[in-house]
């Protein structure tokens, strides 16, 4: 039998393919790029035919059939790895569940049996001529994943561009029970504009660059500001590592920024874990033999990037305290986002010889009132999610500058760190650090 004779073999519809999905089952839709559009919706049609399913996903971009058409849970339960702006909503409305994680680690869960799959649906590239579907945009943990499914069912899209990778990159048909043909558009996720805090954020930033660094840098306005400096400076031979390949690396690329030449592995190649972006990077992306996909468990190993010398990890984060406690995936108890890979940079960047990690975030936000609140607390004690632990803080930025924090006793960290904070709220600030006796007379702000 031909790999084309097997594949047709196993062809069926999204609504035979879902028939695999019994009562109390896991299903796996991976993360990101590999959501299975028209399996989800296929099983979507399934509620209130089945009950106690769980959906395992992360990052939703686009509205989930198995959530939507079940808003009472009554069929399915939806999990997340790692949340987008629509999965908060979700997670507010009692309509899906957090699973805390670092991302690390992730795969670790289903090799060890903590995270069972009965059937996994993810999204491929089309086949080619050795029986082979490229994972495309999402390496991640997908191989774990897969491994540890009782049943594989692959949903084949001609948009999700082939990736060549270091390792977890592909299946093969013989590996499959059912393939589904699809040709919905990718999920994408766009840049953010950045404000004129992210641009003074990304100003303090930048005088820490420097040529042949390694970078690694996160989603929103903040790095999209640092991405826009860095690709009109005169800073060159730059390289990537990291989880998440958004446009900001595009961009980087595109103006001769990044040719990998200095890194100290995978010396000429950008590496990265996870991709979204536009349409434009997912083309750029196709057969780009410059560029290597990697399983999380490599990527965000702390081991891996203490090898990758004057490396540079730049990311966000929600809020921090006095002691040096950062707060990235909660405000209270309210779910925003995931640990992700966050302490997996700030651990490892510390680690690589010259390397560096920056936590940024606005001193302030403003509530619907437009009244301000400072992002630098005195302590956390409504239930926020410590991200970073005190021990591992990393360099703090916000628009009113830079504080490292390494090494620090309480007190000089008081100082630092109020030293960045809103010059409105740093009264405040020395009066609690007074109380807390973290304060000396003789500080100055």
């Amino acid at each position: 039998m031909t790999y084309q004779q097997e594949y047709q073999q196993k062809l069926r519809t999204a609504d035979e393919a879902v028939r695999l999905v019994k009562d109390g089952d896991w299903v796996d839709y991976s993360q990101s790029c590999s959501f299975p559009e028209l399996l989800d919706a296929a099983l979507g049609r399934r509620a209130g035919a089945l009950h106690d399913v769980n959906i395992r996903y992360a990052i939703s971009t686009k509205p989930p059939c198995v959530v939507e058409a079940d808003p009472d849970r009554q069929s399915f339960t939806y999990n997340l790895w790692h949340c987008s702006g629509r999965d908060r909503k979700y997670i507010e409305e009692g309509r899906a569940f957090h699973s805390p994680m670092l991302f690390r680690f992730c795969g670790s869960y289903y090799q060890r049996g903590f995270a069972p799959v009965n059937v996994a649906m993810v999204t491929v590239a089309p086949m080619d001529t050795h029986g082979c579907f490229s994972y495309g945009l999402t390496n991640c943990c997908q191989q774990e994943i897969i491994n540890a499914a009782d049943y594989v069912i692959l949903e084949v899209n001609p948009h999700m561009p082939t990736v060549y990778g270091m390792a977890d990159d592909h299946i093969h048909i013989s590996e499959v029970d059912c393939v589904v043909e699809s040709d919905v558009p990718l999920s994408t996720l766009p840049g953010r504009e950045p404000s004129d805090i992210d641009k003074k954020i990304a100003a303090y930033i930048f005088p820490y660059l420097h040529d042949g660094m390694t970078l690694q840098l996160g989603i929103g306005g903040m790095p999209n500001a640092l991405g826009k400096l860095i690709a009109a400076s005169d800073l060159r031979d730059l390289g990537m590592h990291t989880e998440l390949m958004s446009d900001g690396y595009l961009d980087l690329y595109r103006a001769g920024k990044i040719t990998n030449r200095k890194k100290k592995l995978q010396r000429g190649k950008g590496v990265f874990s996870i991709c979204m972006g536009s349409p434009d990077l997912y083309a750029f992306l196709d057969h780009n033999q410059d560029i290597l996909s990697a399983p999380m468990s490599y990527v965000n190993n702390p081991d891996t990037i203490r090898q990758l010398d004057d490396f540079v990890s730049i990311n966000s984060c929600i809020s921090m305290d006095l002691y040096g406690q950062v707060c990235s995936e909660s405000v209270g108890t309210r779910q925003i986002s995931g640990t992700g890979g966050q302490l997996d940079f700030v651990t490892g960047s510390y680690m690589a010889e010259h390397g560096k990690g920056f936590l940024a975030m606005p001193s302030v936000y403003t509530d619907k009132k437009g009244n301000h609140h400072s992002n630098i607390l005195p302590r956390f004690t409504a239930g926020d999610i410590i991200t970073t632990p005190r021990t591992q803080a990393p360099y703090m930025v916000t628009e009113y500058g830079v504080a490292n924090l390494a090494g620090l006793s309480t007190w000089q960290r008081a100082e630092a760190i109020i030293g960045i904070a809103h010059p409105d709220c740093r009264e405040a600030l020395i009066k609690a650090a007074e109380q807390q006796h973290i304060w000396r007379r003789s500080n100055k702000v």
